[in-house]
């Protein structure tokens, strides 16, 4: 079997409204609970408990993931503050890396 080698570069990471993306996860598996959370008995009785706490899990892991995407963002921006106030300051350009 030969060794699979790419035959191009990978291309960039997409950015996009990351925060807004995961909030809207998040509350939707939140949802997701709350409209089953009544038939909790009829999931139970039918082995599928599951679907109930999979989706509370969901929602859990999701605020999890807000903190994470939001202080990722603001360290981004800082960064990014940071790289043009040094730019401004020296006047001199940032090495591309």
């Amino acid at each position: 079997m030969a060794k699979w080698t790419p035959q191009h570069e990978a291309p960039e990471p997409l950015e996009g409204p990351v925060v807004a993306t995961i909030t809207g996860g998040t509350i939707l598996w939140f949802v997701l609970f709350l409209v089953q959370l009544p038939f909790y008995g009829w999931f139970d009785d039918h082995g599928r408990a599951w679907w109930v706490w999979t989706c509370l899990a969901g929602a859990g892991l999701g605020l999890i993931g807000i903190w994470y995407v939001r202080r990722r963002d603001a360290a981004i921006k800082r960064s990014a503050a940071t790289t043009t106030s040094t730019t401004t300051t020296t006047g001199e350009t940032p090495a591309a890396e």
